[in-house]
């Protein structure tokens, strides 16, 4: 039997929580049945955390009902270490069987370049779906969970997961808005984003640059950090890629990790992203491990391709090829999750 729980900041109705935080915890330990969190209009400051499987949230309105929270990696905790990357999301779900609807997730603490990075979503699980959200923030916007195996230095994946397992989970973002600006859609997950708009914020006022001049960088679309044996990382389909960047200033992505897959299908690409399109971060021993490639892109940012111009260990791919990118084949798993996605119509 489901439940449907509501929440509202003005709690008109002695059946409904002002937080959503105790709406959280109004649901008995150990339940796996079927949850759903109806959301009115608002804005919810409040640092999340769920653990509950088969949760539904949904919003009154997705521009109006907003989840919000200000934690940033270089802000100093008690003991006088910083915050650090893996405690900052506003929205920590660690748990499978997680939808969201009309919501707004953000990170509220400012740009990257000026607090570090700061998560609006953390998303750690198997068959998680965001439907119709806008996701906020600047740096790190979004992590799809699980970590790397291991960090690059002592100490940078402190957080809630930094001693689990490392599970793969399947995520499927559809109809979403993700903003941000360094790797603000990053991690290991195998996920897919169905007709959303990931746009690309300028974050200060330094000019484009002048004819001849070497443009500055404004950030990366991705860091995928995809593990090694995964037959699949980001999937981007029927995309676009917006900004308010100068020309030729934004790369579609680099490997937070070697064996990194990002693969762009259908999307309009925006005359923001270089010509070359994507970053080795500097891991030459990457190319032959990292997947990097587009489908018939469009747009302005995409004319590079047809002169040539993109990395040279990105790749085109083939008719054939792209036909294993399809949402149902991307996200099918031993249960066939994918191909039931329909019913989120």
């Amino acid at each position: 039997m489901s439940r449907t729980i509501y929440v509202s900041k003005h709690n008109t109705s002695e059946h409904e929580f002002s937080t959503i935080t105790d709406a959280l915890l109004s649901i008995p330990k150990g339940t796996t049945e079927p949850v759903t969190i109806y959301i009115k209009k608002g804005t919810y400051k409040e640092k999340l955390v769920i653990k509950q499987p088969n949760l539904t949230l949904i919003g009154e309105s997705k521009e109006e009902t907003i989840l919000t929270f200000d934690d940033y990696a270089n802000m100093i905790m008690e003991d006088g270490s910083k915050r650090g990357t893996f405690r900052t999301p506003s929205v920590f779900i660690d748990a499978n069987d997680f939808t969201a609807k009309n919501l707004t997730f953000q990170n509220s603490s400012g740009f990257g370049h000026q607090v570090g990075q700061a998560l609006a979503l953390y998303v750690d699980g198997d068959r998680m779906i965001f439907d119709n959200c806008i996701l906020l923030g600047s740096q790190d916007t979004l992590f799809t969970a699980p970590l790397p195996p291991t960090a690059n230095q002592p100490g940078g994946f402190t957080g809630p997961k930094e001693f689990e397992p490392r599970i793969n989970g399947r995520h499927y973002y559809r109809n979403c808005y993700i903003r941000g600006d360094v790797d603000f859609i990053f991690g290991s997950a195998t996920a897919f984003f169905d007709h959303c708009e990931i746009f690309s914020q300028k974050t200060d006022d330094l000019p484009a640059a002048k004819e001849g001049e070497e443009q500055k960088n404004y950030g990366y679309v991705t860091a995928a950090s995809t593990a090694e044996g995964q037959k699949y990382g980001y999937v981007f389909s029927h995309c676009r890629l917006t900004s308010d960047c100068p020309k030729h200033s934004v790369y579609l992505g680099r490997p937070w990790r070697n064996f990194a897959k990002t693969v762009f299908l259908h999307c309009e690409i925006g005359k923001h992203i270089r010509e070359e399109g994507w970053h080795d971060w500097n891991k030459p021993e990457a190319h032959e491990t990292m997947l990097y490639a587009e489908y018939q892109s469009t747009g302005e940012g995409a004319k590079a391709i047809k002169e040539g111009k993109r990395a040279s260990f990105s790749k085109q791919l083939s008719n054939s090829e792209a036909l294993n990118y399809t949402v149902e084949k991307v996200l099918a798993g031993d249960d066939n999750w994918g191909a039931n996605l329909s019913l989120t119509d």
